[in-house]
């Protein structure tokens, strides 16, 4: 009985995660469809009002060229949002505005994150420009602490993780990286 509950619950996650992988995919579409419809200008530095909302659920697209990374972005860091890919913390900032930009996602999901350094690139594509970022550094937090979400007066991007990487559910700490964001965006 109980390796039947086993395979069952086994089974489950991994239907789950499946699933999750297919929304990831019909949102990274719908953002990519959204991208080559509309003309992104150069990025601004101070985003009108009115564009910081999602588009079809999306709010903007992460990319990290070394890792051959590319997803969109959804509003909302909850359990129903992280199933299917990233989401943006809604109290934080966007980007192309001053202050700390904040990205969560599932381990799953970025499991190749590990291998990011300082001086790595990460790209937000938004529909108001393209901002990049470099990273500055990563570290190990509980997740009782939520100072690396804290409002800063510069352009930062903070991105959270569980750890270790490959524990899944199991994981106990929290996996921060930090970038800035590099001037020009298009360079």
């Amino acid at each position: 009985m109980l390796l039947i509950a086993g395979a069952a619950l086994l089974a489950g996650a991994i239907a789950d995660f499946g699933a999750g992988l297919v929304q990831e995919q019909r949102l990274n579409q719908t953002w990519l469809d959204y991208r080559a419809r509309h003309d992104v200008s150069a990025p601004t530095n101070n985003p009108d009002p009115s564009l910081l909302h999602p588009v079809n659920g999306v709010d903007f697209a992460i990319e990290v060229p070394k890792l051959n990374y590319f997803a969109a972005v959804r509003e909302g860091t909850g359990s129903a949002t992280l199933a299917n890919g990233p989401g943006h913390y809604p109290t934080m900032k966007w980007p192309g505005q001053p202050g700390n930009v904040g990205v969560a996602a599932h381990n799953i999901y970025w499991i190749h994150f590990d291998d990011l350094k300082a001086g790595d690139v990460i790209v937000l594509q938004t529909r108001w420009g393209d901002y990049r970022y470099q990273v500055t550094g990563k570290r190990l937090v509980s997740p009782e602490d939520l100072t690396v979400l804290a409002p800063s007066n510069d352009r930062r991007l903070t991105l959270t993780t569980c750890w270790p990487l490959w524990a899944g559910a199991f994981a106990t700490q929290r996996l921060i990286f930090t970038a800035e964001e590099v001037f020009p965006a298009q360079a």
